[in-house]
């Protein structure tokens, strides 16, 4: 699928733009509160916002998250197709987890002032779409080493990231909800909302 526009993540910082991509949601999810739409959408954005930093640091080749140098694909319904940063950074873990620092901390307080989402909800949402993305890299055994000091280094008072293992597939053990049972939807596999017998049993239905 191709992007039918790109923007700049610096609309992140934009309340206005930030209100109308969520109000835009509603046509993908449905009627919902704004705090609900709102988080929906975060966990969406979140992943695609942080995967080119993630994927810099776990190759060796660093790109710097600001926000100014992040480019986001989008579809004409709002949807998030991808990331890209324009420019390298110097230096390794510390500088990226400072950068990201900066511009997830812009994203969050932007989101949470214009939908109503409390900002430590949403910053649980990003240490789990950090988590996912390391698992997502070539060698997430290695990457995965990597995610406690990122986060720590991200600082924003994010929690740790947390991973179980099934079998010998590693997935993240989710500290966030995205709320997308809130618009008639199933909870997602890893959702913490549910009892850890009923969210073990799924993962190993959905990862063997």
């Amino acid at each position: 699928m191709k992007p039918d526009w790109t923007a700049s993540a610096t609309r992140l910082a934009d309340a206005e733009w930030v209100r109308a991509r969520i109000g835009g949601a509603a046509k993908l999810y449905g009627c919902a509160r704004p705090e609900v739409l709102g988080t929906i959408w975060w966990y969406s954005l979140s992943s695609v916002l942080v995967a080119p930093a993630i994927e810099g640091l776990v190759a060796g080749t660093p790109v710097d998250p600001s926000l100014d140098a992040v480019e986001l694909d989008l579809v004409a319904d709002g949807r998030f197709l991808g990331a890209r940063s324009t420019r390298r950074l110097d230096g390794g873990l510390p500088e990226v987890g400072a950068a990201l620092a900066t511009a997830l901390g812009t994203a969050i307080t932007t989101i949470a002032a214009v939908c109503g989402a409390r900002e430590r909800a949403l910053g649980a949402i990003a240490t789990d779409s950090i988590a996912n993305r390391l698992l997502w890299t070539p060698d997430p055994e290695r990457a995965m080493a990597l995610a406690e000091p990122l986060v720590e280094a991200i600082g924003l008072g994010l929690p740790k990231p947390r991973f179980v293992r099934v079998g010998r597939t590693p997935a993240v053990r989710r500290a966030s909800c995205c709320l997308i049972y809130e618009v008639g939807n199933p909870k997602c596999v890893s959702c913490p909302r549910q009892t850890p017998e009923e969210r073990e049993a799924r993962l190993r239905a959905a990862l063997g």
